[in-house]
């Protein structure tokens, strides 16, 4: 009996061990390289142009947290994944992050053993079809065809919807937003189905986005955000600060065009801790006191890139709506720097 409990404690030591050892920060600096889980191709969010230069919403936070670690924003290798294979790419250590439009739920916190380090979009799932289907509600999708990407919460919500209204559906199964597309656009299915934000970044990528509507129901919450793993707490806040980062710099009025003058100027402590120029909070996360600094001019503050990639003067033209700064009626806000 206590040979067994003397091999157990050892065991347990073991695997404490063995996840106190990763070191996701050390990696990536020694390879000199950030690898970034993204999307597929989904223009505004993260989609290569035809050189392979790749641009979007979800880009720009790995823009900002090889900025802050490495101090170059293009230090990045965008790994493609599809809505299958996203997990499965973070948890064998192929990518370092993933920055791909994915929905915080309790499964994945849990059951994959990932950590989400915020929320950079908050969403929710809708429909889109063609106009002259003469739909004008989700409610009259009673026996349409639907497509719907596997491995994606949008499957259960669906399922969940369309019971509550005692409605059927036949879905159409795709692997990617760029199969549904096609799916889609050949008519194989009545109605498409994913985030909001991805069927109004699909709708603009079309020749015709005139005749396709997106039906005004949300059916869920889709709180989307960055990962990383679960064993690997010091990365987790790296990146999980560099996005707040973003955020606060926005709150604070910190764009990429005053940002050197404010580091000179402001009287405000918060923008000062911020940006390095008093206290060392980088040194608390293994970074030196401008990772901040960079971090917000790889790209700009969150708003500068909400307007940049999918704001409403872009083909995408989302409001802000939920994701204003909390001090204008959104629920974006960063933790305090402090």
């Amino acid at each position: 009996m206590k040979t067994s409990v003397f091999l157990g404690t050892v065991a347990a030591a073991t695997l404490m061990a063995g996840a106190g050892m990763a070191d996701t920060l050390a990696d990536v600096k020694a390879r000199g390289e950030l690898n970034c889980g993204v999307n597929t191709g989904l223009v505004g969010f993260a989609a290569p142009d035809a050189n392979g230069n790749w641009t979007g919403f979800d880009v720009d936070i790995c823009k900002a947290v090889a900025a802050a670690v490495l101090g170059d924003p293009s230090k990045v290798k965008y790994v493609p994944t599809t809505g299958q294979t996203r997990f499965t790419a973070l948890s064998s250590g192929e990518v370092d992050i993933l920055a791909r439009n994915s929905t915080w739920t309790f499964s994945r916190d849990t059951d994959l053993k990932l950590d989400f380090v915020g929320v950079n979009y908050y969403d929710g799932q809708g429909f889109m079809v063609r106009k002259d289907l003469g739909v004008t509600s989700a409610k009259e999708l009673d026996g349409a065809t639907i497509c719907i990407q596997t491995g994606t919460t949008t499957e259960l919500n669906l399922a969940d919807y369309f019971k509550a209204n005692n409605m059927a559906y036949q879905p159409v199964n795709i692997d990617s937003n760029a199969e549904g597309e096609q799916q889609y656009m050949a008519g194989a299915c009545d109605a498409y189905t994913t985030d909001a934000s991805g069927l109004a970044a699909t709708r603009a990528a079309f020749a015709d986005p005139e005749n396709h509507i997106i039906l005004p129901e949300i059916i869920s919450k889709e709180p989307l955000g960055p990962a990383v793993r679960h064993g690997d707490s010091n990365w987790g806040d790296v990146a999980r600060w560099t996005l707040y980062a973003l955020i606060a710099a926005e709150e604070y009025g910190i764009t990429s065009k005053n940002i050197e003058e404010l580091s000179k100027s402001s009287q405000n402590p918060e923008v000062q801790r911020l940006l390095g120029v008093t206290d060392d909070l980088g040194a608390m996360i293994g970074l030196d006191k401008d990772w901040a600094k960079r971090a917000i001019l790889a790209s700009g503050n969150y708003g500068e890139i909400f307007a940049a990639n999918i704001g409403e003067q872009t083909p995408i033209g989302l409001a802000r709506g939920l994701n204003a700064q909390w001090t204008q009626g959104g629920l974006m806000y960063a933790m305090p720097f402090r």
